[in-house]
């Protein structure tokens, strides 16, 4: 396993590392003493940086999580969340205003059974810019809530996430003080934009981490699921190198998971799996240079289907 500092915050995580999303049943029903194993074998495995949110599961990954980290000693693990949105009964919501992120961060405390949260993030901003105040209100209010934890000693560093890289910049851009930004989907076989922003980020100190190496289904033999946003194209050329990767008995999840570790300059890229046998072969994968030749196959076959933009689905 690689380790490597994650921007200027001193925090040296793995280059695989583990999303605990999964734990919150988000994509299928998941057994309880199976998940806290998921987690056992990720830390066993290398990994030390876990990254969770209240969303996931409307606080069930949390919780499902504070139980499995219970076993774990603290010095094995930094641990990220977020705050921003949330869900109750089956129904999402937004609210990224400094009372309810700063309240939500003693309740994910809680939740996880520690009492220091490493990395605390404001998920998903773009939600925000749809949301009265727009993206200036995390600039001027979300923000500086977080910064005022971290001043007291309660969270240790403060970061972004986002699907939108331009949300990402545009903030940075605007608020100092953001040590680390979490992208997902645009450092994958089929779409690496995030490389072109890689140096922006370096410029102003700010840590980068990737997720989601097989682009939430897209680079998987199983396929995406029906509410997935890429476009049909995609979708379709997607299978077609799935398919080739079969033919060649190199599983496209394999070469995608090795794909998304391999650019240096990226902290590290997270999965999630609530499976033992995932997580151990995951790690497996990720500790494995990847077939370059299939690679660059696997691109041709996706060709100018490449950087879609899934905003335009």
């Amino acid at each position: 396993m690689r380790y490597t500092e994650l921007g200027k915050t001193g925090m040296k995580i793995s280059h695989l590392s583990f999303g605990a999303s999964s734990l919150g049943s988000v994509f299928h029903e998941t057994k309880l003493d199976e998940s806290i194993r998921a987690v056992e074998v990720a830390i066993e495995g290398g990994i030390n940086f876990i990254d969770v949110s209240p969303y996931y599961g409307h606080y069930k990954a949390e919780t499902v999580l504070g139980q499995a980290l219970k076993g774990i000693p603290r010095e094995k693990y930094y641990l990220s969340t977020k705050v921003g949105r949330y869900g109750q009964d089956g129904k999402n919501t937004w609210d990224y205003s400094a009372e309810r992120v700063t309240r939500s961060v003693y309740e994910s405390i809680e939740r996880l059974g520690i009492d220091f949260i490493d990395l605390i993030n404001v998920h998903d901003i773009e939600f925000q810019a749809a949301l009265p105040g727009g993206l200036q209100k995390v600039v001027d209010e979300t923000l500086p809530a977080l910064f005022e934890l971290k001043h007291q000693g309660v969270v240790g560093h403060v970061g972004i996430t986002d699907l939108q890289l331009e949300n990402l910049k545009w903030v940075v851009e605007r608020s100092e003080g953001v040590e680390s930004i979490l992208n997902f989907c645009h450092y994958t076989l089929n779409d690496d934009a995030l490389a072109d922003y890689v140096g922006f980020f370096e410029h102003h100190n700010v840590g980068v981490i990737n997720a989601s190496p097989l682009s939430m289904g897209l680079l998987s033999q199983r396929g995406v699921p029906a509410w997935h946003p890429a476009p049909k194209p995609l979708v379709k050329a997607c299978e077609k190198a799935a398919a080739y990767c079969k033919e060649k008995g190199y599983p496209i999840e394999k070469l995608a998971v090795q794909y998304s570790v391999s650019f240096p300059r990226i902290a590290s890229t997270l999965f999630s799996s609530a499976n033992p046998e995932n997580v151990k072969r995951n790690i497996e994968w990720a500790n494995e240079e990847p077939d370059w030749e299939l690679v660059n196959a696997v691109k041709e076959i996706i060709g100018n289907q490449q950087r879609v933009t899934w905003e335009n689905t």
